[in-house]
């Protein structure tokens, strides 16, 4: 029986064997056939090669400024720019890989130990999904619903990863994960993240803030840094932790990075958030022409929105914000004045002034049918009834309010109370450029785009008022010859009846209404904006020559050939007026102002570069001379403010006029502009490399200032010129100009108005000696 048992045993312990290696063999091959099954896509559609070396994901279009700074973008669900791993810091890659996957540059995809002691701890030890993982279930895979699929979901990540390991170098993963995440607030991939955490590059992210951004790798919904900063504070110092035991930072630097506190600098980035938002709106508009009229070679559309363009402007981001800034310091106090002017007591139709109950009424009801809630309530079907039942029912709102430190408050109003509320609000435009180039620097086209989408700029036009004598002047020097040095006499001065167009006659007054009765010359008329010397001159030239120096400097407007329009009676724009005046600093030459100098496709491949548009005006001698001429508007003009101080003002303008006094003493060319009622105020400010214009006024006329002293062009628009160009000329890096204007090397007309009154002088001494002789 001994025998027998001794023999019996072995054959039972072989049996047990054969059936462990048979169960082992076919999990093994099971496992395989699985992998083979999902790479065959029978669990679903794998990624081809194809696929794996373009992946699907949508990139927003960035709009770079001159100075190469991103400026804003263009996207719909994913605002992602993609960055190169060479623009990626070293402790941002340090920070991954020692939270995420420690033996990355080790494995081949597919980190076995980690995954063994995953299985074996049941996950409670670390999970042991690799970057790769990260990174194909960010790209191909979407979310299991059960735990069958979550099975597959592994299977099939664990495939792409090897294949993406098969097909990318380590950086390369890296790269694409990084700038694949989404870590909220519009944050797609780490460029938005860096900016819109941290208001920075990512280049740019100290150790401590690339582990606040690492952190948030795990579940960014949950580990979010404005809703749960504690949170997120101790995932940061969990990574910088992670950072220490790779030995990626020593004890020392680890405890002091962890003793730190997050520095958050929120900046959302939306479409009507950031920097120079009333131009990328320009933009937008200007990039859906483009593509109207440049397809893909295939036919089909470009999508701003989701083919990662890449557009180059002219816009240069610090002279951007310097002109953001300057309105805001400015209208913020002006605005100030203007409730002040307009509290019930001083003018029961606030905002409005000299106007009917009746006119105020349909003022209103324009407004009320021009809104958004108008229109949406139609489309929804509401009569006109029900919709005017609305507006006069109290809501909840949030409006804009320039003393709260966001600009904004909440508030109970009926929304025809909030109309009318908007129009209290005064509006503004900027835009400065480069004359030589064309090259637009600066674009403001409102006090806020979130509340005042009108863009002011490019949309608007209102009167010119004064701003548009210089052409009256510059055909009077280029077809008469004169100077700035001549002189005609300041009388009342009429254009009769049936003369260049005009039925009646045509007789300007002063704006003050006197008449000196002096002999001025052209540059002191112009200084002081003397309606009856410009009223001469276009007599003179007629207002066809002018109109046809107006067309050529590129205003498109019809103008028509009336007297009248000496004075600025007709609207004009920001954008066109200024590209106008940059033909007088030009010597002559008008360009177009330009916005956009390139566009590339998401590889780099130039879609489009702009060629210059220029034409050929004035001649150097006359260009010359209306420089001349309105360098006289800042030397003893309405434009003086800006060199000298005044005891008479000092009080009133230091207090209200920002910035006052100004004190600049570099040569300026410029010239206000007021128009009837003070509903608008000019200023175009003129130095050798930058021309710049403003324009202030209310969304409608009726709505201004009582009188001159704040409602005029010098005090309305001067002083964010005035202040634009302190904070420029603070920055020496933008190469803004303090020299003289150039002068043509053989300058024909005469441009000293001293040296003949010295000659006036010395004839009048010789006629008084021929006297004494007779």
């Amino acid at each position: 029986m001994a025998k027998k048992t001794k023999k019996n045993q072995p054959q039972g312990f072989a049996k047990y064997i054969k059936w462990f290696w048979i169960l082992f063999g076919s999990g093994v091959l099971a496992v395989l056939l699985l992998f083979l099954l999902a790479s065959w896509g029978v669990f679903g559609t794998m990624p081809t090669f194809e696929h794996l070396e373009n992946p699907s994901t949508n990139l927003a279009t960035e709009i770079v400024s001159s100075d190469g700074e991103t400026l804003g973008k263009f996207y719909l669900d994913d605002n992602r720019t993609p960055v190169p791993f060479s623009e990626l810091p070293e402790n941002l890659v340090n920070a991954l890989v020692a939270t995420e996957d420690a033996r990355y540059f080790e494995h081949s995809g597919i980190d076995a130990r980690g995954t063994i002691r995953a299985v074996a701890f049941l996950g409670t030890k670390g999970g042991a999904s690799t970057i790769s993982q990260q990174l194909s279930k960010l790209l191909f895979t979407k979310r299991p619903s059960g735990g069958l699929e979550r099975i597959v979901q592994k299977v099939k990540e664990w495939v792409i990863a090897t294949r993406l390991e098969r097909q990318y170098t380590k950086q390369e993963i890296v790269q694409m994960y990084l700038n694949l995440y989404d870590f909220n607030y519009n944050a797609d991939g780490i460029r938005s993240a860096a900016r819109i955490y941290f208001g920075k590059e990512p280049s740019q992210l100290k150790t401590e803030e690339s582990a606040v951004l690492v952190g948030m790798l795990k579940n960014s919904s949950y580990y979010n840094p404005i809703r749960r900063e504690e949170l997120v504070l101790n995932r940061r110092n969990t990574v910088l932790g992670q950072m220490a035991k790779y030995g990626y930072l020593t004890e020392k630097e680890k405890d002091s990075l962890q003793g730190l506190e997050m520095d958050i600098n929120f900046s959302p980035e939306s479409h009507r958030e950031g920097l120079a938002t009333y131009f990328r709106m320009y933009l937008q508009r200007f990039l859906n022409k483009w593509i109207d009229e440049n397809p893909k070679p295939d036919g089909e559309k470009y999508n701003i929105y989701l083919d990662g363009l890449k557009v180059y402007t002219t816009v240069d981001s610090r002279m951007q914000r310097h002109a953001e800034e300057a309105v805001q310091e400015h209208m913020k106090r002006l605005q100030a004045e203007f409730f002040h002017q307009n509290t019930p007591k001083r003018n029961p139709t606030a905002p409005f002034l000299d106007l009917t109950r009746g006119a105020i009424d349909t003022i209103m009801r324009q407004a009320m049918k021009r809104s958004d809630r108008w229109r949406s309530l139609r489309r929804q079907g509401m009569s006109d009834e029900e919709i005017k039942k609305t507006f006069h029912e109290k809501t909840e709102m949030t409006v804009f309010d320039w003393n709260s430190d966001s600009f904004e408050k909440d508030t109970i109003m009926t929304p025809m109370d909030s109309i009318r509320y908007y129009k209290t609000f005064l509006r503004t435009a900027m835009m400065s450029m480069e004359p030589q180039t064309g090259h637009v620097k600066a674009w403001v086209g409102g006090i806020d785009y979130k509340h005042f989408q009108y863009d002011n700029v490019i949309q608007g036009a209102r009167q010119a008022g004064s701003t548009f004598k210089p052409f009256v002047y510059a055909a009077a020097i280029d077809q008469l010859r004169y100077s700035p040095c001549d002189s005609l006499p300041d009388n009342q001065y009429c254009i009769e009846p049936l003369k260049h167009g005009n039925m009646e006659a045509w007789c300007p007054k002063n704006s003050d209404g006197k008449y000196s009765g002096e002999n001025l010359t052209l540059k002191k008329a112009l200084a002081n904006s003397v309606n009856t010397v410009t009223a001469q001159l276009i007599d003179k030239v007629g207002p066809g020559s002018v109109v046809n120096i107006a067309k050529n400097m590129g205003f498109t407007k019809e103008i028509l050939e009336v007297p009248s329009i000496a004075l600025g009676t007709v609207d004009f724009n920001v954008y066109e007026m200024v590209g106008a005046y940059g033909t007088f600093v030009n010597q002559g030459v008008y360009v177009k102002p330009v916005m956009v100098t390139r566009i590339e496709d998401k590889n780099g491949t130039v879609l489009y570069e702009y060629m210059p548009e220029t034409k050929d005006v004035l001649s150097k001698d006359v260009a010359y001379a209306m420089v001349n001429l309105m360098e006289g508007v800042t030397q003893g003009g309405s434009g003086t403010r800006l060199r000298h101080t005044f005891a008479k003002e000092q009080a009133v303008y230091k207090e209200i006029i920002t910035g006052y006094p100004y004190e600049l003493s570099n040569p300026i060319a410029g010239k206000t502009g007021t128009t009837q009622n003070q509903s608008d105020g000019w200023f175009m400010g003129m130095v050798p490399n930058l021309v710049t214009g403003v324009w202030v006024g209310g969304e409608d006329r009726a709505a201004h200032f009582q009188s001159l002293t704040y409602g005029q062009g010098a005090s309305m628009a001067l002083p964010i010129w005035a202040l634009y160009m302190k904070k420029n000329y603070a920055n020496e890096e933008l190469g803004v100009s303090k020299d003289e204007f150039e002068e043509p090397e053989e300058l024909s007309i005469n441009v000293d108005c001293t040296k003949i009154l010295e000659e006036i002088q010395k004839e009048l001494d010789t006629e008084d000696d021929l006297e004494l002789d007779f």
